[in-house]
């Protein structure tokens, strides 16, 4: 895209920041107060009067998935291909190498007999996706990690082949298709893998608020938001089937279906307001301390909760690791997150130079122009690129 053709870049959008640890706290709260006992014997420390309730506080995850459809859009504004990946690179690797090695080494010093871990399960994290080397997560909370990675992925090929901003609603009402398809009707694990269609609502109904929020929206936008709603909500109703048989409990397939569609709700009157009355540099801060905060409470948490048991009242012990965790969190971000994104940008600035790839791409966006402006061809449509392939069972969930 030409620099005359790029569009202008909006404010921040602050209330997302609060958002966003709103989505982390929850599921910290789901984690710390029912997920630890519920199944597979993480600890015995819970807080069961608020079960019935927080229980349901895992869709803090779905949250983050329709902030990530807007957000994610909104940063891809604009840029390049190139700027794309080093944008979302420096944004998610630092932080993420820098929680996971704080994790490795507390369960290496403190974490056994229940959680245990290796050198070589390290190494195979360094990467992420350390299932395909045959090694665990060394968190049970990487498996969305790897969801936003292929999202990010699928981005990028539509920035590179010239669909991003003109042909995104037909990507996005084919996934949803296809979603639902499976959903409903095939079941294929295939296609849940390649295409996340037990997630793709949340993606998409960021996607279109995106849409409205640059004020590209067209007839067809509104009524897609809709349908990415209710696939949402369907994909919810599905998945507490799995958690049902996991933790040989009941969950409302009505709560589920009323929380999906009020999250999103939710992330669309965030939208309203340009700016909150609070200091900047607070809402900075709060947003930022997020994603440490969901990469390293789970595992952590639960082997403090281990070693502290009996010590003291569990609503302390819970309680008082939380707050340990958000100023980690903070410390994380502001000493080590933050200058490791700064690093990280500046090298892959210079490295990432494209010398093989760019004349290749080129060609492919000459041809999707020439296609999308010669009125012979009008029938023809260019390539569609859907969001795609993801390596882990919903069973991996944590």
């Amino acid at each position: 895209m030409d620099s005359a053709e790029r569009p202008v870049r909006h404010g921040r959008v602050e209330a997302l920041d609060l958002l966003r640890l709103l989505a982390a706290v929850s599921v910290v709260i789901y984690h710390y107060t029912y997920r630890g006992t519920a199944a597979d014997g993480f600890t015995n420390l819970s807080l069961p009067a608020l079960n019935p309730v927080t229980r349901y506080a895992y869709m803090g995850v779905e949250l983050f998935f329709v902030i990530s459809g807007f957000v994610i859009a909104y940063s891809a504004e604009g840029r390049t291909a190139r700027e794309f990946v080093i944008a979302r690179a420096s944004r998610i690797y630092p932080g993420f190498l820098v929680c996971m090695t704080i994790t490795f080494a507390v369960t290496l010093a403190i974490g056994a007999p229940r959680f245990e871990t290796s050198v070589t399960q390290w190494i195979a994290n360094l990467v992420i996706l350390s299932p395909a080397l045959k090694q665990p997560f060394m968190d049970g909370v990487y498996w969305s990690i790897v969801y936003e990675l292929i999202f990010y992925a699928w981005i990028f090929v539509l920035i590179v082949l010239g669909l991003f901003a003109r042909r995104l609603t037909i990507v996005v009402a084919a996934w949803l298709a296809i979603s639902a398809i499976n959903e409903l009707l095939i079941g294929s694990g295939l296609l849940r893998h390649l295409f996340i269609t037990d997630d793709s609502g949340f993606f998409c109904a960021g996607l279109m608020m995106y849409v409205l929020y640059s004020r590209r929206s067209d007839r067809f936008t509104w009524p897609l938001l809709g349908i990415a709603t209710l696939v949402a909500a369907g994909q919810s109703i599905i998945n507490a089937g799995w958690i049902r048989g996991h933790f040989a409990e009941e969950f409302s397939s009505p709560v589920i279906g009323a929380v999906s569609v009020g999250i999103i709700a939710l992330v669309g009157v965030s939208l309203l307001p340009r700016r909150l009355p609070i200091p900047a540099r607070l809402i900075v801060a709060l947003g930022g301390l997020t994603y440490p905060l969901y990469l390293l409470h789970q595992q952590a948490g639960f082997i403090i909760f281990n070693r502290l048991e009996g010590h003291a009242p569990p609503v302390i012990v819970i309680a008082g690791t939380l707050m340990a965790m958000l100023l980690i969190s903070f410390l994380v971000w502001r000493f080590a997150e933050r200058p490791g994104q700064r690093v990280m940008r500046s090298f892959l600035s210079s490295v990432m130079v494209w010398p093989l790839v760019r004349p290749s791409l080129r060609k492919v966006r000459r041809s999707a122009a020439s296609i999308t402006e010669n009125k012979s061809l009008a029938a023809v449509q260019p390539p569609m690129a859907i969001f795609g392939p993801v390596t882990l069972p919903r069973a991996a969930r944590l």
